[in-house]
């Protein structure tokens, strides 16, 4: 299976009872390893989790430290929202190819970096020793 089916078939999973809104992501990490994720929704709307990160914690759960490759299928190709972006952001750079998929499998492939060209990053933090 395709990193685009992956991200598809677990759309089909997604649970979005509120927005209506099923995402799926697939993630490729630097070992070669595909990790899936959906969107949970909960009635809690602070409680809900998208797709992306979904999949990035299962990724990191599982001993995932980088990103190589994202996909994102939902009904109409839309992109990652600014704060699953910016968690992505934590495990990849700019190069990375992100694959957004709608319901006809029409694909548009961008760099990370277009999607958040200003990302706060690590490197830009200042680290102490204070709590």
């Amino acid at each position: 299976m395709t990193l685009i089916e992956a991200a598809v078939h677990v759309r089909r999973r997604a649970y979005a009872p509120y927005s209506g809104y099923a995402v799926g992501s697939a993630i490729l990490d630097d070992r070669g390893l595909v990790h899936v994720g959906c969107n949970v929704e909960n009635i809690s709307y602070g409680g809900c989790i998208c797709a992306e990160r979904s999949a990035a914690v299962r990724m990191v759960a599982e001993g995932g430290r980088r990103i190589c490759e994202v996909a994102v299928a939902t009904v109409d190709g839309g992109a990652p929202c600014g704060i699953c972006l910016q968690f992505l952001a934590e495990f990849t750079d700019g190069d990375v190819l992100v694959h957004l998929v709608d319901e006809s499998g029409t694909v548009e492939s961008l760099r990370f970096d277009e999607l958040l060209p200003h990302g706060f990053s690590s490197e830009a933090v200042s680290r102490t020793d204070r709590p």
